[in-house]
């Protein structure tokens, strides 16, 4: 298969323990086990990864979400250091490093920001074992602590890279045909997001602030920017790999022809 670029997110629903509101190592690193996989095989992977806010709330010694905007931005400053040593340790295991990047919405859209972050990452790719990790700059901007769980801004991020394909990694094994019946499993291919938006309810976790409307939207964007989107399970990491080959359990959504 010819490489391609593919830009993985994850959310904080599956960076983080089902019992206890704090990162879970033994999930994190069978996510960083495929990218290191999808690397080998030659793919180009950028990861925009949620979790900063839920790294802080241990340290500062928080047992729950607050809602303040001031406190959460507090919370991600101290908990993206946590986040990133762990994604470095991580992959240093796998010969690979981290790059960061924290970005705003603005630095995609700004005249004179816009060049310059497309240059960076444009270098960086240059690395092969180098793998970018973008976050939302929470401890300066507030859209994503308010409104979505980093699915807005991984459409982005993979509009402007010119990604082949937009994998987003929820506790979904995609957009189900029944949420009432989830053992019917999910719907395999979406040919048009406009149609199957209504099918999505709101849920959101109690760590988490996005769902499953806030995805379709996310695709949305990214298909209608020629983006091959997929949206699947992240607590089944051993299937990642094989979802760039057109195989595994996940809703796909084919680029816009247009």
């Amino acid at each position: 298969m010819a490489p391609k670029r593919i830009v993985l997110k994850f959310g904080t629903g599956i960076l983080t323990r089902k019992d206890a509101p704090e990162p879970d190592p033994v999930q994190l690193r069978k996510l960083i086990e495929a990218v290191a996989l999808l690397k080998r095989a030659g793919h180009a992977v950028i990861v925009v990864s949620s979790g900063a806010v839920a790294s802080g709330l241990k340290p500062l010694d928080f047992k729950q979400r607050p809602s303040d905007v001031t406190t959460l931005q507090a919370l991600a400053a101290v908990g993206q250091t946590h986040l990133m040593h762990t994604y470095e340790s991580l992959l240093r295991d796998h010969g690979l490093h981290v790059a960061q990047l924290l970005v705003t919405h603005e630095d995609f859209e700004n005249a004179d920001r816009a060049p310059r972050v497309k240059a960076v990452l444009d270098r960086l790719m240059e690395f092969s074992q180098v793998v970018p990790i973008i976050n939302e700059n929470d401890s300066v901007a507030v859209e994503e602590l308010r409104y979505g769980d980093n699915d807005k801004l991984s459409s982005r991020v993979a509009r402007f890279w010119g990604a082949d394909v937009l994998i987003l990694l929820t506790s979904a094994p995609g957009l189900l045909r029944d949420t009432k019946k989830p053992e019917d499993g999910p719907i395999p291919v979406v040919e048009n997001v406009d149609d199957v938006i209504h099918h999505a309810e709101e849920e959101k976790t109690t760590l988490g602030t996005g769902g499953m409307i806030s995805k379709l939207r996310a695709v949305q964007d990214a298909v209608r920017g020629g983006v091959q989107c997929i949206i699947a399970s992240g607590r089944h990491t051993e299937q990642i790999p094989s979802l760039i080959e057109g195989q595994g359990i996940c809703t796909r959504f084919p680029a816009s022809r247009s």
